[in-house]
């Protein structure tokens, strides 16, 4: 369903990488190799299934070393009684193989474009119309490795923008689209135009969402994504 790019990154373990526990519907992986920002993840994903990844470190602060099963209530229980606390999990949404051809055989919109540095007073002023609020939860800047607008009479009234991610071949993407200007698809004709360049240089395109963002999730499926699952991961503090 989903392109093996993603679901490699996602499902295959890595060389360095060690089952504790598994069990079908749930398991948990140490791996000595995590980055520190990441040395907790928990990944479901819509066939229901759940993937703990950790550190040996965490493994052992939460007693997972001992040899002894944990099924999912007592790996929650455990991470509670050793005061672990996460993020907050966000959707995860992918293109299918089939969704995927699709998008590659439409043209983009003539009011979208690729932005480079001479749009930087165009993007001030899409700045300064937008809440630090929706700034923040978007993450869409400037210098990334794709930046895409979308214009309405010649004013940037849609941005999305994209980095690589993790090292692996997928492109995290942010959109955000001004108040007024909402409702009237420049989200999604622009989600589906960045999206475009990324499978062109070899990525496929990840959106991620808080669960609770509601608009957020709605953009994405009008895109034409589908979600693969949630990601949880350490909070840093």
């Amino acid at each position: 369903m989903f392109p093996s790019a993603i679901t490699d990154f996602w499902l295959s373990p890595s060389p360095t990488s060690r089952l504790l526990y598994g069990d079908g519907s749930f398991s948990v992986t140490a791996d000595a190799a995590l980055e520190e920002d990441e040395r907790l993840t928990i990944l479901t994903t819509t066939d229901g299934k759940t993937r703990v990844l950790l550190t040996p470190a965490i493994a052992a602060t939460m007693a997972l070393e001992e040899g002894q099963p944990v099924d999912e209530a007592g790996f929650q229980r455990r991470l509670e009684e050793s005061g672990i606390a996460l993020h907050g999990a966000d959707n995860l949404f992918y293109f299918t193989g089939k969704d995927r051809e699709t998008l590659l055989g439409e043209p983009d919109a003539p009011s979208i474009r690729a932005l480079t540095e001479a749009d930087a007073r165009a993007f001030e002023q899409f700045e300064e119309a937008a809440s630090e609020q929706d700034l923040d939860d978007a993450s869409v800047e400037l210098d990334h490795w794709a930046v895409y607008g979308s214009f309405d009479d010649g004013r940037l009234v849609c941005v999305a923008s994209m980095y690589p991610w993790n090292d692996a071949p997928l492109a995290d993407l942010g959109v955000l689209t001004l108040p007024s200007y909402r409702g009237k698809g420049h989200a999604r004709r622009l989600v589906r135009a960045i999206s475009r360049h990324a499978l062109a240089r070899k990525h496929e395109p990840q959106y991620r969402c808080q669960l609770d963002n509601h608009a957020s999730v709605a953009a994405a499926e009008s895109a034409g994504l589908t979600r693969f699952g949630t990601w949880d991961v350490i909070s840093p503090d």
